[in-house]
């Protein structure tokens, strides 16, 4: 079978999958959000904080609740990090030094997952399981929560209210990542990924001699990892490691595990909203951009010419073996496209075209199909604004779902695009006007610059993918992408919340024959191209200096 046959053939039963999820989690996760029951471990939560879940909130509370939660797991995390030298089972490791533990902490809280250590060399097994582990869970189920306040917001008409950030937090970890995760790692156990907490052992190697590693909670670390669209990796060959993803078949179910939970809440939204079509019509865009970026990232990673590349059948530089062409591009869309940063390749390896793809595909603001919850309100941001210049193009007020977007909503979407594209922009620039940050550069030319536009890419959009090459273990990189992280994460959410605020204060409009129907596929087309369009004014020139001059050149 020849490699392209296969990656075909990988697709496509990635697809069937997904296709089969799509209903009955989309439906499940509309029912955890639209009950008024609590289950019994939820209540004993809720008393153990203090929160009464039965109380709605207007947005600002609902932010408060946002903020408060996150800037507590930050302190957290970084004093659990600050003590590890103190802490049982640390395996011996020293406490991390005051600005990685801050880069760390921010990172986690924000669904980020950068790493600028090596994971089996700095973090011991309560680090790894009572720290970054939590944040896995929490920091996804804060997204999905933001994302149903404003689907709550369409949804919902002449009220300010948008359901309890509580009761929507402790639902989505305890009804929908528990289950899945625990089920998800029993696989990953079957596939071969380890699962224990074994201290520092010494491991044979083929060339000769010994190497030391340490065991850990691998599996359900992956697990959360890839499903909550998390991204931190065990290890610091991350995906690429055997112990986390031991084969294909692996590597295929940890690529599902990114996509089902961002795909399946176009389910959720049109359930919710009361239009299935409506999620249908989200759910189609949110296709065409992820099947277009697989199919050109398959097509410039095979097409390499040369002897390397035909003797090696395409690009296999910084590839798994095991993975190949096909599995090392499926995952690298995946990641790049949601806000997972897993890695199972290289990326700074990959030809100059295929690494900015993986970098557009951040740009694009990872909304197809986006993180999970961040896919599907970026996405829903990008609605509005699509539905505002189809209401430009013909003198029309614009609607969306029965609302009107008026000055005040197109502000706040406004706001919400540009947020993330200027902290990328200032913090790149800024890393080339002071010395210090360029020397941690290890290539130099267009090569050099994408390793830095990439990280703060990565950084901003909450990706937490890297380049490779570019040493970030420096207190300039630590605390900018600190900053970046945490303002990427939820400056976006205070406009995202607001804008969910006014629309449930409006009273619905009716249809009429002028009404743009979002539900159809001129739509979508209308919302791709909206979305290409932001995103190519926005980072065209950066990535003319970057990966684009490399490709050209090559």
């Amino acid at each position: 079978m020849s490699p392209v046959l296969a990656g075909v053939l990988q697709l496509l039963a990635l697809v069937a999958a997904l296709g089969l999820s799509y209903r009955p989690l989309g439906d499940h996760m509309a029912r955890v959000y639209s009950s008024e029951k609590h289950l019994r471990p939820e209540k004993w939560i809720y008393k153990a904080i203090g929160a009464n879940p039965s109380v709605e909130m207007r947005w600002p509370a609902y932010l408060r609740g946002v903020l408060a939660f996150s800037a507590v797991s930050v302190l957290f995390l970084y004093l659990l990090q600050r003590v590890q030298g103190s802490l049982p089972g640390s395996l011996g490791f020293v406490s991390i030094d005051p600005d990685q533990a801050f880069n760390t902490a921010a990172s986690f809280v924000a669904n980020t997952n950068w790493q600028s250590y090596y994971g089996e060399q700095a973090m011991g097994h309560v680090v790894q399981t009572g720290g970054l582990a939590v944040q896995n869970f929490v920091s996804a189920a804060v997204g999905i929560a933001v994302a149903v306040a404003l689907v709550r917001g369409f949804a919902r008409s002449r009220t300010g209210e948008l359901g309890n950030f509580w009761a929507d937090l402790v639902r989505g970890t305890v009804r929908i990542l528990l289950p899945i995760a625990v089920i998800g790692a029993l696989v990953l156990v079957a596939c071969g990924a380890i699962q224990n907490f074994s201290g520092i052992h010494e491991v044979g190697q083929f060339t000769g001699g010994t190497r030391q590693w340490n065991g850990g909670a691998v599996a359900s670390q992956e697990v959360i990892k890839e499903l909550g669209t998390n991204g931190g990796g065990y290890f610091n060959a991350n995906s690429a490691h055997p112990f986390e993803n031991p084969d294909g078949l692996s590597n295929l179910f940890e690529i599902y595990l990114i996509l089902v939970i961002p795909f399946a809440l176009t389910r959720t939204f049109g359930r919710m909203v009361g239009s299935i079509k409506q999620g249908y019509a989200i759910l189609g865009t949110m296709a065409v951009i992820w099947i277009g970026f697989t199919a050109l990232m398959m097509w410039t990673e095979f097409a390499g010419k040369g002897p390397a590349f035909e003797l090696a059948g395409g690009a296999m530089e910084g590839k798994e073996t095991r993975f190949g062409i096909a599995g090392s591009s499926l995952f690298s869309v995946a990641t790049t496209l949601t806000s997972t940063g897993a890695v199972n390749s290289f990326h700074s390896s990959y030809t100059g075209f295929g690494g900015g793809l993986t970098m557009l595909g951040m740009q694009l603001g990872e909304i197809a199909p986006g993180g999970v919850g961040s896919g599907l309100y970026g996405m829903l941001i990008m609605a509005v604004i699509a539905v505002f210049i189809a209401g430009l193009m013909v003198g029309r007020t614009p609607e969306y779902l029965g609302k009107k977007i008026g000055t005040r909503e197109i502000k706040f979407a406004a706001c919400y695009i540009l947020v993330t594209p200027a902290l990328v922009l200032c913090f790149t620039a800024a890393s080339f006007v002071l010395d210090t940050p360029a020397n941690s550069m290890t290539n130099s030319g267009a090569h050099g610059f994408s390793e830095i536009l990439y990280a703060f890419t990565s950084g901003a959009n909450n990706n937490g993918s890297a380049f490779a090459g570019l040493n970030a273990d420096t207190q300039w990189f630590n605390s900018t992408l600190g900053i970046a992280m945490l303002l990427g994460r939820f400056l976006p959410m205070v406009f995202v919340l607001a804008l969910a605020g006014s629309l449930a204060e409006q009273t619905p409009v009716p249809e009429t024959a002028g009404t743009l129907r979002t539900e159809k596929p001129l739509f979508t087309g209308l919302l791709v191209g909206t979305i290409m369009i932001i995103a190519g004014l926005t980072y065209f020139p950066a990535l003319a200096l970057g990966p684009l001059a490399e490709g050209l050149a090559a």
